[in-house]
């Protein structure tokens, strides 16, 4: 589902790129507590849709390879899918996407070799925002489900991590 961001006016644009901004910063703010972020996203359940998912992916893919601080943002935005999978209300398919399009992010800068822990919890969630998806065919997003949680495997061994290996080998189990 491409959005299209030419039909919309900029100040559309800027509306849906002013709540983005508004709820990493209350994220970073909090500690990704849900009684800060979870108000701001029940005001705004009309901004969660397939235009935030687009403008989250630009705004992170652009503003992590600029940074000087992007480990901390990608924090921020690791937290933030995690608390949009979580969300009660809304769309859970929507919700889903920004999800997914945040892990996504997060992992250009949480690459296996500079942080491989937060590499393999980041491909975890990944891995569990593809299993809860209700988009995209079942078969596509099992595929991704399972690339993703054989991908934190590779760090989150046994020997090193044992309750999160257990925890990566049940989750792909199931």
């Amino acid at each position: 589902n491409e959005v299209n961001l030419q039909s919309l006016s900029e100040k559309e644009i800027q509306t849906y790129f002013q709540f983005l901004i508004q709820v990493l910063r209350a994220t970073a703010e909090s500690g990704g507590d849900v009684q800060a972020i979870y108000p701001l996203l029940a005001e705004n359940t009309d901004k969660l849709d397939g235009v935030f998912v687009e403008i989250f992916r630009r705004w992170g893919a652009q503003t992590l390879e600029e940074a000087d601080a992007a480990e901390s943002i990608a924090v921020d935005i690791v937290n933030f899918s995690t608390r949009i999978r979580e969300f009660p209300l809304g769309k859970k398919a929507s919700n889903m996407e920004i999800a997914i399009a945040g892990y996504e992010v997060a992992l250009t800068v949480y690459t296996k070799e500079a942080f491989p822990q937060h590499w393999a919890m980041t491909q975890y969630n990944l891995g569990l925002a593809y299993y809860l998806r209700i988009r995209g065919e079942r078969a596509d997003n099992l595929e991704n489900v399972i690339a993703a949680y054989t991908a934190a495997l590779t760090v989150r061994t046994k020997e090193a991590f044992p309750q999160d290996w257990a925890a990566t080998q049940n989750a792909l189990a199931n």
